[in-house]
């Protein structure tokens, strides 16, 4: 698969304009300042095919990239910005929840968060809804680069304990910055969705 053969195709909107084409779709979800366009356009070996923002909360839809037309990256909109309005951070939900409730739409999840942080409330919701989905799903914890080789053992390991996470679930560590493990993510991403 050639992932740098990838297109912008729909910024969705509302739950009609998910497409229903049966390819798979690979799902990223994060908070809004954690760097997940940064993780997209590192995949796809891009410069800002993903937009990414000086102000967190540029992803106010759904977007969904063709990669090479054999599967699509859907980018849902970054949560947790204080920044923005009550109603349009609960309309950003239910989009969510309605992504969510087609059981047909994910393939595979990715959560993205933050190596140097302990995961919010938030992200441990999202992580919630990748279990209920019963599909496969990764963490990605980006922003390894800002971490003392010491710190970055522990930090996975509270990831995993505050996410509550079994051992099916893989944690990578990432750097979208200096593209640490993009090889690793790439071949997990490529080997589900490809026969």
């Amino acid at each position: 698969m050639n992932v740098q053969n990838a297109e912008f195709v729909i910024s969705a909107a509302k739950r009609a304009d998910f497409p229903h084409d049966h390819l798979p779709q690979v799902v990223f979800a994060g908070r809004s300042n954690v760097g997940k366009s940064s993780v997209i356009n590192c995949l796809l070996g891009r410069k800002n095919f993903a937009r990414v923002g000086n102000s967190p909360g540029k992803t106010t839809h759904i977007n969904y990239f063709r990669i090479d037309n054999q599967m699509y990256l859907v980018d849902l909109p970054g949560y947790g910005y204080a920044k923005v309005s009550q109603t349009e951070r609960a309309r950003w939900g239910r989009l969510i929840e309605q992504w969510f409730q087609d059981s047909s739409l994910m393939t595979l999840g990715i959560q993205v968060v933050d190596a140097r942080h302990k995961p919010t409330a938030d992200d441990c919701t999202m992580v919630d809804c990748f279990k209920m989905t019963g599909k496969p799903f990764i963490v990605v914890a980006n922003k390894l680069d800002k971490l003392k080789k010491s710190e970055i053992e522990p930090n996975l390991l509270r990831i995993r304990e505050t996410l509550q996470l079994d051992d099916s679930v893989k944690v990578i560590p990432f750097s979208a910055e200096k593209r640490t493990n993009r090889g690793e993510l790439l071949s997990l991403v490529t080997g589900e969705v490809l026969p």
